[in-house]
Parts: C-alpha cells; structure tokens; sequence
C-alpha cells in the first residue's frame, strides 16, 4: 500500500501526480486561451472571464470537498476530484462555441479547486512532523511539474494540431484515478480520529463557526487574506502570461517558448522553500517568498525587451510558486483534525474568489489603454497586503504536533 505514517515519499508520489495533473489542466487553460483569442476572435474582456469562470468553480469545489473530506474521507474526496476536472476538460475538447466552453470550465474548475487542499490535508497528516513542511512544499512542486507538461504540450502540439488535441491530453487523470482507487489508503489519522468520535463530529455550520472561535480567528483572518491575494495575483498574472507576451508584441509560438523558459524556474523556487521551512520556519520563508514576488510583479511590469523581461518572469516565477508550496504546508497546520478539511479548504475557496477578479481586472484594464506598469503594480500592492497580515497575525507553526 502506499500510505502509512512512514512511507512519506511513496505518499508524496501518489499525491503529487494528482497535484501535477490538476496543474497541467491550469496551466494548459493559459495557452489554450491565447489560442482561443485568435480562433474564436475572443476580445480581452471574453479572455478574462474564462479565467474567472474557472475560479469561481474553484473557489466552490474547495469549499465543497474540503467539507466532505471531513465527512467522507481524504481519499474518497480526491479520486472524486480527479473525475470531475479530467472528464469535464475531455468534453470541453469537444464544444465548439465560447458559452458551451465556459460551462464546462465552471465543472472543470470544481475538481480542479477541491484537489488541491483535500490532498494537502492527506499528507499532512501522514507524515512526520520533523519533515512534515519539507513534504508539503515538495508535493507543491509538483505544480511546476503540470506547468511544464502543459508548456511542452501547448509548444509543440497547440500550433500543429490545434488546441482541442491539447486538452486531451488533460482528460488522462481519469485513469489515475483508478490507480487511486487500489494502490491508496485513507487517511490513517482520520480513520482512527473518525471511529472514536464519529458520533461528536461537529455539524458543518458549527465547524464553520469554530473557524472564527476566538481560539482561531487570528489564524483564520489571516489565512482568507493571504489566500485571497496571493491567488488574485497568481491567476490574474499566470493565466494572462503568454497573451500579455504577445500583446508586447511577440508571437504566439515565441510566446509560448518563453513562457517555458520562465516555467522552469518555479522547481529551484519550491526546491528551495521546502529546504528553508524546516530550517527558517512557515512564517518567514512565507513572508521572503512573497516579498521577492511583490518586487518581481513590479519589475515584470516595467520593464521592456526580452531579457529583461525574462529575467524578471524568472523570478517572478521561482519566489510565487515557493510561497504557494509554503502556504500549502502552513494552511492546514492552523486548525485540529475536526475542521481541518474545512478550515482549509474554505481559506482555498475564499482564495479562488480572488481567482475569479484577477483575470477579470486584467482584461478590463487592458481594454481600456492601461499600462502594464499599472497592472502588475496592483499585484505587487495585493501580495504587500499579504505580507502584513502574515507578520501581524500569523504564528510560527514549525514543529507542531498535529492532533491525529
């Protein structure tokens, strides 16, 4: 079997192939989108809302599987998540207008969205806390991993053969899934949590309650923050990254290149932030990467002329996705067995609301003349935001001994 409390790095494999599928799917959306802008001849206000659409899906499934993690199972809830966004991105291969499309990003985005912190919250619990946030953080990197997939397919196959063969190759989750189902056990914590108090677990509306319970509003407060920001960037900059190459005026194909370039860099960035956080701690190895994002945002914004602008999507990349893998590791460790699907699978979903206004934002000011100096500087400001609330209310959890 693959799961059990020391066998971390057979855990750590069979989630993080679930996590590198779901970003493949992520990541394949951002280039299929500047396919589709020429296809379909989509305007930047039409580009956004399919980003949006997505998240708004996301923000939900979180919330929604994140519930039922605590009702179902860890590992139940991720095969049906799995499902949801592999087959929904195969029949969205076959639509041939822009509503039929948007629809099935909307179901896709679901899956897509409760994935994530309902496989966090597995290997938390199932590692040992000495490498517990190393883990985490190397199950994120996996999301580079379904970034470069996606970057390799979309160079190669997108121009050749169309967009729609692309997405195919995002339906293949769908066996995984059935891998899953044999080669994976639940949760052993939950399992033994789960059969002693299966009669006291807490209704959902009073889980939801104790997550601003004075013993965790602090932490709560500053999880839907920090989440809420640090997804409004990442979604309004990444997914609109190779459509705002080209409106720089670079081809679709170069395009696509360099954005492979940048996509590269995001491993050294995870690689880097799971050997800091068991050395520095969640708080400030969160609070560096997202500060080095902020400059990067910025600098990206301003700056004209490819190596410049490489350089600074570069490290746009390594210090975003080393703090996503950080805030991964960090979410769950905030709150005890009970809520811990809950808690943060609704600080995710209220992150997928930013999710939604990232991209939103970025093709209205593009459509009306804004500079991207201004853009990415409204990213920069969000991810500042962040940084406070994780320096004011944010508390070290490095070593903490999770209830299972």
């Amino acid at each position: 079997m693959l799961q059990n409390k020391y066998a971390p790095k057979s855990l750590l494999i069979a989630t993080g192939l679930a996590w590198l599928f779901d970003a493949m799917d992520v990541g394949m959306l951002s280039f299929v989108i500047a396919a589709l802008k020429l296809e379909w001849h989509l305007n930047e206000v039409q580009l956004g809302w399919i980003g949006s659409v997505s998240s708004i899906g996301m923000a939900l499934g979180a919330i929604l599987f994140g519930i039922l993690a605590d009702r179902l199972g860890r590992k139940d809830v991720l095969i049906m998540t799995l499902l949801v966004f592999s087959i929904g991105t195969g029949l969205s291969a076959l639509t041939t207008g822009y509503a039929s499309f948007i629809i099935l990003r909307f179901f896709v985005g679901t899956g897509l969205g409760g994935e994530l912190p309902v496989a966090s919250t597995l290997v938390s619990e199932n590692v040992p806390v000495e490498s517990r946030g190393r883990i985490v953080v190397l199950l994120e990197s996996f999301w580079a991993g379904g970034w470069l997939v996606a970057a390799i397919i979309s160079y190669f196959v997108i121009p050749v053969w169309g967009w729609r063969i692309a997405l195919l190759f995002s339906a293949l989750p769908a066996l995984y899934a059935l891998y899953l189902r044999y080669g994976l056990r639940e949760s052993q914590s939950y399992i033994k949590k789960n059969s002693l108090v299966k009669q006291e677990r807490p209704e959902l509306i009073t889980a939801l309650k104790e997550l601003w319970s004075p013993r965790y509003a602090r932490a709560t407060l500053m999880l839907w923050v920090v989440w809420f920001m640090v997804v409004f960037s990442y979604y309004g900059m990444f997914l609109w990254l190779p459509s705002v190459l080209v409106l720089k005026g670079y081809s679709i194909i170069h395009s696509f290149g360099y954005t492979l370039i940048m996509t590269l860099s995001q491993l050294p960035g995870y690689f880097v932030a799971a050997w800091l956080v068991e050395r520095l701690g969640r708080k400030w190895v969160l609070t560096f990467f997202l500060l080095g994002t902020a400059v990067s945002a910025l600098g990206f914004g301003t700056v004209d002329g490819i190596s410049s602008i490489l350089l600074f999507g570069i490290l746009l990349s390594f210090f975003n996705l080393g703090a996503w893998g950080t805030l991964y590791a960090y979410s769950p460790e905030q709150y005890p067995l009970e809520i811990r699907g809950t808690g943060t699978g609704v600080a995710a979903g209220v992150g997928r609301i930013g999710g939604v206004l990232g991209p939103l934002m970025v093709g209205s000011l593009i459509s009306q003349g804004a500079s991207f100096t201004i853009i990415f500087g409204v990213f920069c400001i969000s991810i500042i935001i962040a940084v406070i609330m994780i320096v004011v209310y944010g508390h070290e959890t490095m070593g903490k001994v999770l209830d299972n």
